[in-house]
C-alpha cells in the first residue's frame, strides 16, 4: 500500500513503543522507512543542570542536537530491527509539525507515520497536539499509532 514511510522520532518512551508497528507495516508494504529527528534552531537562553546554569553558543547548541538525534536514530534503528535499513534525517525547525511535513517533502515519503501521545483534557489545550498539526496541514496521508 504505501512505498516510503516517514517516522518522525523523538526519544520518547511513546516513539519507541509505536517503532514496532513501523516494522510491521514497513515489512508488509515492503515499504522503505525515514526516520525524522526534528530539532529548535535556536539555544536556549541557559542550559541547566541540577547544580549550575550556563548559556551555550549557536554552533554548541547545533552540535549538541546533532549528537542527540545520532543517539535517537541508533535506538529506534535497533527498535525497527534488523531487517528494516532506515534512512534518518535531522530537521532544524523552530515548529515541530513543520519540521516533519518538510522531512516528509525531503525524504519523498508517501505517508506519515506517527505515534500519538494521546494528550486531553488540560494538557491537550495547554500543550497541544503536534500530531493534529501535522494532519491539518499535510498534503500527504498520515496513520497515527495508538
Amino acid at each position: 500500500m504505501f512505498k516510503h514511510l516517514l517516522v518522525p522520532v523523538d526519544g520518547s518512551d511513546v516513539s519507541k513503543k509505536s517503532l514496532k508497528k513501523v516494522a510491521e507495516l514497513a515489512k508488509a508494504d515492503g515499504a522503505a522507512v525515514t526516520l525524522v529527528y526534528v530539532s529548535d534552531p535556536m539555544p536556549p537562553l541557559v542550559y541547566s543542570d541540577s547544580t549550575m546554569a550556563y548559556g551555550v553558543s549557536a554552533k554548541e547548541h547545533k552540535d549538541a542536537c546533532a549528537e542527540y538525534a545520532k543517539d535517537v536514530f541508533k535506538k529506534s534503528a535497533t527498535a525497527l530491527g534488523a531487517s528494516i535499513k532506515a534512512k534518518s534525517l535531522h530537521i532544524q525547525n523552530s515548529n515541530l509539525s513543520e519540521g516533519i511535513l518538510d522531512g516528509a517533502k525531503k525524504a519523498k515519503a508517501d505517508v506519515i507515520v506517527m505515534a500519538s501521545h494521546k494528550r486531553t483534557g488540560i494538557k491537550g489545550v495547554l500543550l497541544g497536539s503536534e500530531t493534529h498539526e501535522v494532519i491539518v496541514h499535510s498534503k500527504l496521508p498520515v496513520l497515527v499509532l495508538g
